[in-house]
């Protein structure tokens, strides 16, 4: 019998072909499709590099203005999943309650036709539209308000802000919070990512694939990073207590969040994007004393662990932009999910087309030939 080469975390073991995007680690190069993000992030808008992600090419003109038509008049939800969610307790984390909401939206279409294409499309639709709208009713309703309805005169990302807290957005804030959507979209075989080819590997629905991935999602290794960037600023408190404060955490083997990555090893390129991002924000709403420590962070970690390729990575300073914005910390994974959503599903239609059901080995490392010892002598 073949002995297998155990990686732990299945690092640098291919689990998948795909042509949805692409890492370069060393050169800090992602790439959509094959265009580089930072152009995308340029010259883009969220609904159009879905698009992308999902059917492999820019749409045209028409294709996109009838693909952001159907988003627009896909964003209400059953007013059973918004009854469901008011019973959710207050302290629920907002990322549970997405799990939750995203699963139960497939009792309304439990019908799986997934050799069609109708049903694929009318599926990325009503989850690219409606999981929005579940992270902001959630967040208004464990306040004790009602929901706001969406607005179909907003686009895609304005339309989420103002369902925040029934405010029309900021057109600034608006266009960042839509870039910072095209930055969160999609990176290869992540976490979650895996986690929702798996579950789309046995042929069940794509809001259960969704959910799955939102689960993963919701970890400290993964989407949650952000929440602790904001926590950890918080608890350095100012400036003068960076250093010794990274440099206990290096003594002690700690990590420090919204650094490193297993794949890059230079600067996250999303994070140079999302830093500029903050400047903009705080050149017209104003400075954050918390950006000052975190620059301080990443000059002493840069000093100290950068020769080990240790840089910022996306989630360093998207928590900066999202808390300029008004947005609460624990919402700022959420947010995450409804930008990965659309390379989830990029990823279940990707499967979809040749699929084999996923089935990995082990390597046991456990006993053999043990007797059963009778209760009563034990």
């Amino acid at each position: 019998m073949m002995v297998c080469e155990y990686k732990p975390g299945l690092e640098g073991i291919p689990a998948a072909q795909s042509s949805i995007s692409y890492v370069d680690g060393q050169k800090g190069i992602l790439e959509y499709r094959g265009i580089r993000i930072e152009e995308l992030a340029e010259k883009s808008t969220f609904l159009e590099t879905a698009y992308l992600l999902i059917w492999g090419e820019l749409p045209s003109k028409e294709e996109l203005e009838a693909f952001e038509h159907e988003i627009r008049h896909h964003r209400r939800i059953k007013y059973r999943i918004r009854d469901m969610m008011k019973s959710f307790p207050e302290s629920g984390h907002p990322m549970d309650a997405l799990q939750a909401s995203a699963a139960a939206l497939g009792l309304f279409y439990s019908l799986r036709d997934l050799h069609n294409p109708a049903y694929i499309r009318d599926s990325v639709v009503r989850l690219i539209a409606t999981i929005p709208t579940m992270v902001a009713a959630f967040q208004l309703m464990r306040k004790g308000n009602d929901p706001v309805r969406p607005r179909d005169d907003l686009d895609y990302s304005a339309n989420f802000l103002y369902m925040l807290n029934e405010q029309e957005p900021d057109p600034l804030a608006a266009k960042i919070f839509d870039i910072c959507l095209i930055l969160h979209v999609e990176h290869t075989m992540n976490a979650s990512t895996f986690s929702a080819r798996v579950t789309a590997s046995t042929l069940t629905d794509p809001y259960a694939v969704v959910a799955s991935a939102v689960g993963t999602l919701g970890g400290p290794l993964h989407g949650g990073a952000n929440e602790e960037v904001i926590q950890m600023l918080e608890e350095i408190g100012s400036v003068e207590n960076v250093r010794p404060y990274v440099e206990e955490l290096i003594q002690r083997k700690a990590k420090i969040m919204g650094f490193g990555h297993r794949v890059y090893k230079v600067k996250d390129p999303r994070a140079t994007i999302l830093q500029n991002l903050a400047e903009q924000l705080f050149a017209k709403f104003g400075a954050d004393k918390y950006y000052d420590i975190a620059q301080e962070v990443e000059r002493v970690v840069e000093e100290k662990l950068g020769s080990k390729g240790i840089y910022p990575n996306v989630d360093f300073y998207s928590g900066l932009v999202y808390r300029k914005m008004g947005i609460p910390t624990d919402l700022f994974t959420p947010i995450f999910a409804i930008a990965r959503v659309a390379g989830w599903l990029a990823h279940w239609k990707e499967q979809l087309a040749e699929n084999r059901i996923f089935r990995p080995t082990q390597v046991y490392n456990g006993k053999h030939d043990i007797t059963y010892t009778p209760i009563d002598q034990r």
